[in-house]
């Protein structure tokens, strides 16, 4: 099981939940049961999330592994370069 730590914004849209637990081995998996469990999630999820992983940040990796006790946050992902 992971905890998730969910950005202000995301919060009203899940609940008002700060974090979530939730069993997920890929960041694409998380975040598909996150969207399962909080359907209004879906629109944020499609291009505005970034997802950090023991400080790492992907914007783009959603295959990238989460290892059991991680610290993952979801974010606002920033546009630029």
């Amino acid at each position: 099981m992971v905890q998730v730590t969910l950005w202000a914004g995301l919060r009203p849209l899940a609940e008002d939940q700060e974090h979530v637990t939730i069993e997920a081995a890929t960041i694409r998996e998380l975040l598909s049961k996150l969207q399962l469990r909080y359907p209004a999630l879906e629109q944020p999820f499609r291009n505005d999330v970034a997802v950090a992983i023991n400080g790492t940040i992907y914007r783009d990796d959603w295959s990238q592994g989460i290892p059991e006790d991680a610290e993952v946050f979801l974010m606002r992902r920033i546009p630029g370069g």
